[in-house]
């Protein structure tokens, strides 16, 4: 993640002290988690607004490309600071602000989120041992729902933790943590969404499947 600054020399050279006092800065500020409704710029996805924050990765409105999940550490993100704001990210500020507002009084967001077409029609049988049992019957249309369900609530549960002001950060950390871990145990039913970028996600190199 990187953050545009733009520093205004005088006279041609810089003070050493001020330089470094500054990459200093800069490094911080590269540290530090950005907060829901903050404006970034990604190289490839245009314009966005951060709608939710996961451990490792932010959930951004583009404003072309919908919603998508990205990594917190990618180099392709910029933060949009005031000295840099273009036009066409003014004209959607009360858009975003909007979204926002939606966001909060649903207390989630509302994405979405296609079945695979191979799943299209499916169904689920649950085959008990006992042959003489009557086996149980799903739709995957209906299955799938209800894991997505799942999913949005899981989201809903990191942004509540996150936004917290009881919680030190240090448990915020933990909860999300394990949160994570949860994604990663539900990465089995990545093989009925459509689209990848909607996958579950767990700790990065888990062989948790």
């Amino acid at each position: 993640m990187r953050v545009k600054q733009f520093f205004v020399s005088r006279g041609g050279t810089a003070n050493t002290g001020i330089s470094f006092f500054l990459i200093q800065i800069i490094s911080i500020m590269d540290q530090t988690t950005l907060g829901i409704g903050t404006r970034l710029q990604h190289n490839q996805l245009g314009p966005g607004v951060i709608v939710g924050i996961r451990y490792a990765t932010y959930l951004i409105s583009f404003i072309n490309h919908g919603v998508k999940e990205i990594d917190k550490t990618d180099n392709q993100l910029d933060e949009i600071i005031p000295e840099n704001v273009t036009e066409e990210i003014e004209t959607h500020s009360e858009i975003e602000k909007s979204l926002l507002k939606i966001l909060r009084l649903w207390g989630g967001m509302s994405e979405k989120v296609p079945l695979g077409d191979r799943w299209q029609g499916g169904k689920l049988l649950l085959q008990p041992a006992d042959k003489s049992q009557k086996p149980k019957e799903i739709t995957i249309e209906d299955f799938f729902h209800k894991i997505v369900m799942l999913r949005d609530r899981l989201r809903v549960l990191e942004q509540n933790i996150n936004s917290n002001k009881k919680l030190s950060d240090e448990d915020k950390v933990n909860l999300q943590q394990y949160i994570t871990r949860c994604y990663g145990s539900l990465t089995t039913f990545n093989v009925l969404f459509r689209n990848k970028e909607q996958w579950f996600i767990g700790e990065k190199g888990s062989k948790e499947d």
